[in-house]
């Protein structure tokens, strides 16, 4: 448990030097996402925590890497201000405790939730970043402005890595204002390609909605709704709020009467879409995250077979999917059938979130990458970590 980046420069230095592999981690809440792997050394940075710069009117925090999310989200609400990109506590997923996850490790695995479709993913908040390569050297990328166009955006590449490329020791964010209000538009009973038509008009139209999600039966049951739920999420000032909603409401009206959500329901229900909670009671189920164009989705659940014990919901207006199994129902988990229906749908990612250390073994966790894309990020991975000795395997299914 490191206390410095010199620390981390030593130990992967050392581990480097002595032909070791390293388990790198925060917390260790999100292990169960990505292929399983074995290491020599475990390294976990919970004593890389605090915020190190906060210039709450520049809209920029800058934090270390093992900081926890909800410590963050403390200090910018006193502030009025948020992280635009909702990153989930995916801890309860995976069996660990809620609210202990780090910004780090939200970072490592570019975690974005239904603010996605208005404010872009988390590598698009990321401003910059020190971190410890495989070689043990340390390094920075970006800076405290938005507006960072010199060299290349070493940031943005470390988004989304698990870990595989580079310690991170230390990451600067853009915030945003936090909304006054909010609330959220309900129309129950739509069939699934009738509610991603919904969803559809509505990101279409003026109302500058934020969240935009449909769950089917089962799933919306959980979230104590009588049917099923198409939901619209408008933030904003009070006025501009209701006056939005209304407008939106008499939009879509062909597609049923529009209920609305208080401020407080509604921010309790999208806490619950981000951090997958309709699925984290069973933990012998699979779960994967499809992403898709939104109108391919319904057909994606569609071409998976009716006797499975399916439960389903949407995210991003209909692009985002995530499917629910007993991941015995199928004999991959599910994974041929998913990604054949997502290559026949026009493209996207299949990620099996979470299931058995026995399946994740077997499976590609992650979509598997055409030749060309697979040999550049190899070159890519060679140049930070050309000895292979941080979370080796952890992105990549070992033969």
């Amino acid at each position: 448990m490191p206390s410095s980046e010199d620390e981390i420069v030593d130990i992967v230095k050392t581990a480097a030097s002595a032909g070791q592999t390293i388990d790198l981690c925060g917390h260790g809440t999100k292990r169960g996402f990505g292929q399983p792997f074995a290491a020599d050394r475990r390294v976990e940075l919970p004593r890389m925590s605090g915020i190190v710069l906060y210039e709450p009117e520049e809209l920029v925090v800058t934090v270390k890497a093992g900081t926890p999310l909800i410590e963050i989200e403390r200090i910018l609400d006193e502030n009025n201000q948020l992280l635009a990109f909702e990153p989930a506590d995916l801890g309860p997923l995976y069996g660990s405790g809620p609210r202990q996850s780090t910004i780090g490790g939200a970072i490592g695995c570019n975690l974005s939730g239904p603010r996605r479709i208005r404010q872009g993913a988390a590598r698009d908040h990321v401003l910059g970043v020190r971190a410890v390569s495989g070689r043990g050297e340390l390094f920075k990328s970006g800076g405290r402005v938005v507006k960072n166009v010199t060299g290349y955006d070493l940031s943005k590449v470390l988004t989304g890595s698990f870990g595989t490329l580079a310690a991170l020791t230390e990451i600067t964010l853009k915030v945003v204002p936090k909304p006054r209000t909010s609330c959220t538009l309900v129309i129950e009973g739509l069939g699934d390609e009738r509610a991603v038509a919904a969803l559809s008009a509505a990101l279409g139209s003026p109302a500058d909605i934020s969240g935009a999600a449909h769950l089917p039966p089962a799933v919306a049951v959980d979230l104590k709704f009588g049917n099923s739920a198409t939901l619209m999420r408008i933030e904003g000032i009070s006025a501009s709020v209701d006056d939005r909603a209304d407008r939106l409401a008499d939009r879509l009206s062909e597609f049923g009467k529009a209920r609305r959500l208080d401020a407080e329901a509604s921010a309790d229900l999208w806490q619950s879409l981000r951090d997958v909670a309709p699925f984290a009671a069973a933990p012998e189920t699979a779960i994967w995250r499809v992403s898709v164009s939104p109108t391919a989705g319904p057909g994606i659940v569609s071409r998976l077979p009716d006797d499975i014990g399916l439960r389903h919901y949407y995210d991003w207006g209909g692009g985002l999917v995530w499917l629910d199994f007993p991941e015995d129902a199928l004999p991959d988990g599910g994974a041929s059938v998913i990604r054949s229906a997502v290559a026949e749908s026009g493209g996207g990612h299949a990620t099996l979130l979470r299931a058995s250390d026995e399946l994740r073994a077997r499976v590609p966790v992650f979509q598997p990458q055409p030749a060309p894309l697979a040999a550049l990020t190899e070159r890519l991975r060679h140049q930070f970590d050309p000895l292979g000795i941080l979370n080796p395997g952890r992105m990549t299914l070992r033969a």
